[in-house]
């Protein structure tokens, strides 16, 4: 089975999604879309797509050219009956794909947060990892799962399936973060960097087991409808 995982803007580290999915014994091709006209592989070509977050915003003007191919790629995947599973931001730029759009989300999270959930074998309560200012209006004929008072929190439409938080969080990815101006992002929503880092680490085990209990169910229950 072969994963194609696209990261945006510069390559993190082994993230939890990867890991998950390479102990299920996944290959992945990890892609970086930095600038406009990235090129990207048929999606056909994978068994998954999951793109993941980035600081851009889905309904930012200047992100336009930057998002158009991925956009392609996965209304393309979805169309063709490929499984997709977007995170953070990559959960915003699929509901664009399928004909929803994203805005402002009425106050940004961060950190570790309850969700509320119709499908509490789908998408626990957690706490998830949050990091978003933006969310999506689902696109037509989308089953919303999960939310806060923020944003939508899930959404499955299909083979395809929308988180608004980050499953695949882990310490080093979140010092990578930190590093490219997440540090500047949590001190302005009043947040202590060092404590969130802290906080990662203590729920290491406990993030990986809801990765993985997300993980099995969307393969099981959404990519196989």
């Amino acid at each position: 089975m072969r994963a194609l995982i696209i990261q945006h803007q510069s390559s993190a580290p082994a993230d939890g999604l990867q890991l998950a999915l390479a102990e299920r014994g996944w290959e992945c091709e990890v892609r970086v879309v930095r600038e406009a006209g990235a090129e990207l592989p048929d999606p056909r070509g994978f068994d998954l797509i999951a793109p993941l977050g980035s600081a851009w915003s889905a309904h930012a003007p200047e992100s336009a050219p930057l998002i158009a191919p991925e956009l392609a790629l996965l209304r393309d995947a979805h169309e063709a009956g490929v499984p997709v599973f977007g995170i953070c931001f990559g959960g915003q730029l699929l509901a664009t794909a399928l004909g929803g759009r994203t805005e402002r989300a009425a106050y940004s999270e961060h950190g570790f947060v309850k969700v509320d959930t119709d499908d509490a074998e789908l998408v626990p309560t957690g706490p998830w990892f949050q990091f978003h200012d933006d969310r999506w209006i689902a696109p037509p004929g989308a089953r919303t799962i999960a939310r806060t008072d923020s944003a939508p929190q899930a959404f499955t439409l299909g083979r395809s399936m929308g988180v608004q938080f980050h499953p695949e969080i882990n310490a080093p990815l979140l010092e990578q973060w930190l590093a490219g101006g997440g540090t500047a992002i949590l001190r302005a929503a009043g947040h202590d960097p060092a404590a969130v880092l802290a906080e990662v680490n203590d729920r290491a085990g406990e993030t990986a087991a809801l990765m993985d209990g997300l993980l099995d169910a969307f393969l099981t229950r959404v990519a196989t409808v």
